[in-house]
């Protein structure tokens, strides 16, 4: 096995050391390379001016705290042969490989509703294929089809590697001091039972830090409110592009972007056509800005409306409540806005957006937080902690909002 190592100086943890050649190639590749180039926390940049870091820096920080995971549970003699390292620190390093630009924009809009991890998978299929067949530990771990099952635990579950490092990243660039968690320690008390992964007694009280960040991230960052104004905005400027492109229309793009706008790629495509995974690898947050900085003088007013209103930031007013919209209100929006700017009423309802999102910062049914009591029995976070919301964050809770144009 290859030693060359490489150090790479992270403003989270510090120093992080590269000490595997595998993983190295795995970084140099044109497609990890290009998540340099996809926003980790899309446009919220436009609420919180610091959140402008990458998903490369995530996976390299989530790889970060997989090989400390490594180290503290061979510490505890548990079995970890080299090969299964490289597998494990492969496996979480490419999770986020099929992401597409801004966030989650892209899923909703031209790419069929594909999510990205059906993308990660089969670009790590495909990479696997590349390499002679050296991904093929990391894709099963990956899959959770990998003999030992914590394994998958480590790299997806409700105490994984990536919710640890987004949680510390994402609070480190937009300021929101709230989401600050204490991985380190979290690391310290990572242990097994039983082949699944438990947090030792002691660890209880920054497992509940850990569950109320998240909340609070959730609400504070990832779903605030001016945050998704700004990202439903994306999503319906994309639809229109879409939608102009399946009628004919010309407008100004670069060939990736070309390439998903005049074809309808299904899943079914990226898994039996290469060329695809290639267009797909060449999509990233540059080809949507450089089309919407365009598209604020198309023709189309529905496009460059849109366009232009997220260049300029002059987002769409949002009202989140815990009651269901009104449609009423609704359709008086949308003939308002019509009325306004001269267009129909399919026109206009581009420029109202109505949805739903929940948050559940704890999921108790869905692989719960394991605790190993100091009598060696095994029980979930929830019922441990005495922390009196910790079982009420377990609830999920919904909210709906409308956005319109002022």
């Amino acid at each position: 096995m290859e030693t060359r190592r490489k150090i790479i100086n992270d403003p989270v943890y510090g120093f992080i050391t590269i000490r595997h050649g595998f993983i190295l190639e795995l970084i140099d590749h044109p497609w990890f390379q290009r998540l340099r180039r996809i926003a980790q926390l899309g446009l919220s940049h436009l609420v919180y001016p610091g959140a402008l870091h990458n998903r490369f820096q995530h996976a390299i920080g989530a790889m970060h705290l997989m090989q400390n995971a490594v180290d503290e549970l061979r510490h505890k003699n548990h079995d970890i042969t080299p090969e299964e390292e490289v597998s494990l620190l492969s496996a979480v390093l490419l999770h986020d490989i099929g992401h597409g630009p801004f966030s989650h924009a892209l899923e909703f809009s031209i790419a069929n509703e594909m999510h990205h991890e059906q993308i990660s998978s089969l670009m790590m299929q495909q990479l696997n294929a590349d390499l002679g067949g050296r991904l093929t530990m990391a894709i099963d771990i990956f899959n959770n089809r990998y003999k030992k099952k914590y394994f998958h635990q480590l790299v997806s579950s409700q105490l994984d590697m990536d919710r640890l490092d987004y949680l510390a990243r994402d609070s480190f660039f937009s300021g929101v001091v709230e989401g600050q968690v204490g991985s380190e320690r979290i690391l310290k008390m990572l242990d097994v039972k039983n082949d699944q992964l438990v947090v030792e007694e002691k660890g209880i009280y920054s497992i509940e830090k850990f569950i109320v960040a998240r909340r609070f991230m959730y609400w504070q960052v990832y779903l605030h409110k001016t945050v998704l104004s700004a990202e439903y905005m994306l999503v319906n400027a994309l639809k229109r592009a879409k939608q102009l492109a399946n009628e004919g229309k010309e407008m100004f793009c670069s060939p990736a972007l070309h390439f998903f706008l005049y074809n309808n790629i299904s899943a079914s495509d990226f898994a039996r056509d290469r060329n695809s995974l290639e267009q797909y690898a060449q999509l990233d947050d540059f080809d949507i800005a450089g089309a919407l900085k365009v598209w604020q003088s198309h023709d189309d007013r529905v496009l460059s409306m849109l366009s232009a209103k997220i260049m300029k930031r002059e987002l769409f007013k949002i009202e989140l409540q815990k009651d269901q919209i009104d449609h009423d209100f609704i359709a008086k929006q949308v003939k308002r806005i019509a009325a306004q700017y001269s267009l129909t009423e399919e026109e206009a309802g581009y420029f109202v957006i109505h949805t739903t999102v929940d948050n559940r910062a704890y999921n108790s049914q869905n692989d719960a937080i394991k605790i190993l009591m100091k009598d060696g029995s095994v029980r979930d976070a929830a019922e441990v902690s005495d922390h009196l919301n910790l079982a009420a964050l377990n609830n999920v809770v919904e909210k709906h909002f409308v956005a319109y144009m002022r």
